[in-house]
């Protein structure tokens, strides 16, 4: 009887589940996104698209006409989040970056979009923060419109559109090209320039600002800085004056020292990272997102057999990199920049930080409650909390001892939608 319903459920319009649908959902455990450990026996109440209570099962109850889901093995566990993907990229080894821009009609890497988005929901990753579409313009918004009106299954998303770089920084490279192609970023400079770029940004829907604070634009190609400080700290201005914040691209410690003095709420890949800069990232309270997964899968499409051969130089020092953060107490994020391996495989980042040096428990900390701090979410996602949005999902075994445990996806459940069971 209890499949009839759960099928009933899934088959329904989404206004008519979520309304005043109860559902009772009785896991192994429940993780609430913030304890140091699942509560054996807990058990889960939702009503319409949130949950309404969380504890113990004789504390809970079982309400007249509460639909019950039995998930026995498993820990219930808020919607994980992915705070630095790009749902417009599919992986390089599949189509090079410079030929995702240049050749895929806007059309086609909206339709791969949508894939990428239900993939991305299914992993049990309810919510996003997309940082960028490169060279597709503002098709995030309506993608997240999309997704927002139930046209289209897909995570929760905020998104940073077009980004922001200097003139002659980005790619495709002028110098490949007898004219000048289209750019994976937007082209600002100057105070007047880059205000003018954040607003337009911001008025065409942009819930991030993203700029890349240094790039491979030296004589030989070397990632140096790129908006003066004085710029960053005016889109910075723009921004905050808007309600929104500035993630920033940054790799060297120039860079990253600007981004962050400039008021960045957060830095990426930040391969370069010193202890001063640590120290500095700390002290102004900016996360860090170090992207290891992003590394792992471009060395490997450039024949590294991982497991097999050494491990790369740039990965090694990716690893101390990492270490030396960690140590210095700098907050993480979870965010792979997924796009450039495939969408699905979130939780490869995950895995990955574990494999570096960080606990479990802290990653999966990170995905949940703390990711959903850095996108202004945690009074509508990141924890199992009566009054939040019912974002939860449940995997086999216990994540907060082994991470691989979130790749063993049973049940996800968005806004009290159950997604995939």
């Amino acid at each position: 009887m209890r499949l009839l319903i759960l099928l009933g459920m899934l088959a329904a319009p989404l206004a008519a589940q979520t309304r005043d649908t109860l559902v009772l959902l009785k896991p192994a455990a429940v993780w609430d996104g913030v304890s140091d450990a699942p509560a054996a026996g807990w058990t889960v109440l939702v009503r319409g698209d949130r949950i309404a209570a969380v504890g113990p099962e004789a504390q809970v109850g079982a309400p007249k006409g509460a639909t019950v889901i039995d998930l026995p093995g498993t820990t219930l566990i808020p919607g994980m989040i992915e705070a630095h993907t790009h749902l417009f990229l599919h992986p390089y080894n599949e189509t090079a970056w410079n030929d995702q821009v240049l050749r895929e009609p806007l059309a086609l890497r909206t339709a791969r979009a949508v894939n990428h988005a239900r993939a991305t929901l299914m992993a049990g990753f309810t919510s996003i923060r997309d940082l960028g579409t490169e060279g597709a313009g503002y098709a995030d918004v309506g993608l997240k419109q999309a997704i927002d009106q139930g046209i289209i299954p897909g995570p929760r998303m905020q998104v940073a559109t077009r980004a922001m770089l200097v003139t002659g920084s980005y790619a495709p490279k002028r110098t490949d090209f007898a004219f000048d192609p289209p750019q994976g970023a937007e082209e600002a400079d100057g105070i007047d320039g880059v205000m003018h770029v954040a607003r337009d940004q911001i008025a065409h829907g942009a819930d991030w600002v993203k700029v890349y604070a240094d790039y491979r634009w030296g004589p030989r190609g070397e990632t140096m800085p790129t908006f003066t400080e004085a710029e960053l700290r005016a889109i910075v201005e723009v921004a905050k004056s808007s309600g929104r914040a500035v993630v920033a691209h940054a790799s060297t410690p120039e860079g990253m020292r600007r981004a962050i003095v400039a008021g960045v709420e957060s830095i990426e890949h930040g391969d370069g990272g010193t202890d001063e800069t640590w120290r500095l990232m700390k002290e102004h309270n900016v996360t860090f997102c170090p992207t290891l997964a992003a590394g792992d899968a471009t060395r490997q499409y450039a024949g590294w057999k991982k497991g097999v051969d050494p491990e790369p130089a740039s990965i090694t020092a990716k690893r101390a990199s990492f270490k030396t953060a960690l140590a210095a107490g700098v907050t993480m994020c979870v965010g792979g920049d997924v796009g450039v391996y495939a969408h699905g495989d979130d939780a490869r980042e995950m895995e990955l930080m574990v494999d570096y040096g960080m606990a479990p428990l802290a990653v999966l900390k990170a995905a949940t409650s703390g990711n959903a701090k850095l996108l202004h979410s945690e009074s509508r996602v990141g924890r199992v909390a009566p009054g939040l949005l019912a974002d939860l999902v449940a995997v086999q075994g216990d994540p907060t001892r082994d991470i691989h445990a979130v790749r063993a996806v049973r049940m996800v459940m968005k806004g009290g939608v159950v997604e995939r069971r």
